[in-house]
């Protein structure tokens, strides 16, 4: 290194270290804010459950049993997630998660596909997961294929659902074949994309940018620690906001409603794609949740609400539009639609 660029870069170290205090702690103040109103939530609804003068309108007390429902689900695999993300970007060796892939991109994606296998968490806790993975130089395209293959193709899952259904109808295997092919078609697609950076949220992309110049100066525990607080700053509010939206929509739409379309191959489907966006359930028990279905609903609907569910559903939008932008999510959510849709009709008309 040259005098001049060292010089460069000890001011750069001595500029950035205020810095990142500052964004220290403008994150640690979103997590605690969004473990603030979490904790009250949860407490709010423990003190209302009990008739008496503590009893509120049996709408917001089903709104606040849906909502925390949801953040108690989904809050365990979340930090699992974040500390995962963390092992990843901060304590494997970049040459060795790159080693293991093929290089034809097909078969790194079908690879890639199938790192659930050994990450068994929720969608929930595979966001942060993704984030790390494009932090440690996986493409945006690798990173939607883990994304959305992981919460499908992983061993809970496979467990619950064979429990749930064994092999009846075929749901189980439409399931891992299902979710194996859109995961992959949706990588593939996404990388044609000519500007694949700009499919992420501009917040993101910019953290991306920042992570190639900066960190090399601290210890590995420091890099953990601020890792560790950042995500928990941007997943945790996500999670509570979408939590929130997803149990107020349960309260207004009647499910009647959804359940009256079960026979019908088309609006059977239809419906529990609706369901699964709404009800937002965890990919590790949603299972059990659609089994008192599965005497209404045609095979293929419940194939259709196991798999689209996983990937897109009101909590996961919040929490991916953490990371790619407001247009990436509209198009991936019509592909992934799509392809569920005509997954549910084939299994409909051959089951």
């Amino acid at each position: 290194m040259t005098q001049t660029t060292a010089e460069q870069h000890a001011g750069h170290d001595h500029g950035s270290a205020p810095v990142r205090r500052r964004a220290r702690g403008v994150h640690v103040a979103w997590a605690v804010g969004a473990t603030v109103v979490l904790v009250a939530l949860v407490a709010v609804r423990a003190v209302t459950a009990e008739t008496g003068p503590w009893g509120i309108p049996n709408p917001v007390q089903d709104l606040l049993t849906l909502s925390t429902s949801v953040i108690i689900e989904s809050l365990p695999f979340i930090m699992l997630g974040i500390v995962l993300s963390v092992l990843v970007q901060v304590w494997i060796p970049e040459s060795w998660l790159l080693r293991i892939l093929p290089r034809n991109p097909w078969g790194r994606r079908a690879v890639i596909s199938l790192f659930g296998m050994f990450l068994p968490v929720c969608e929930c806790g595979n966001v942060p997961l993704a984030r790390g993975l494009v932090r440690r130089g996986f493409t945006v395209p690798e990173s939607m294929t883990f994304l959305i293959a992981a919460p499908i193709l992983n061993p809970v899952t496979i467990i619950t659902t064979h429990q749930a259904f064994g092999f009846d109808d075929g749901i189980l295997i439409a399931r891992l074949l299902g979710g194996f092919a859109i995961a992959n078609i949706l990588g593939w697609l996404f990388s044609k994309h000519p500007q694949p950076m700009s499919l992420l949220s501009g917040r993101f992309a910019e953290e991306c940018r920042l992570d190639d110049g900066h960190g090399h100066d601290r210890t590995r525990r420091e890099q953990s620690l601020d890792l560790f607080v950042r995500e928990s700053s941007i997943l945790m509010p996500a999670l509570v906001i979408g939590s929130l939206i997803a149990g107020a929509i349960q309260v207004i739409v009647p499910r009647d409603v959804l359940v009256a379309l079960g026979s019908d191959p088309l609006y059977s489907v239809l419906a529990m794609m609706v369901l699964a966006f709404i009800i937002s359930v965890c990919s590790n028990v949603d299972a059990f949740f659609i089994l008192p279905f599965a005497s209404t609903f045609l095979p293929g609907s419940i194939v259709t609400f196991l798999v689209f569910g996983p990937i897109v559903d009101i909590k996961m939008l919040a929490l991916m539009r953490t990371t790619y932008s407001t247009r990436t999510l509209v198009q991936l959510t019509t592909i992934v639609a799509l392809l569920s849709l005509a997954l549910g009709l084939v299994v409909n008309y051959l089951a």
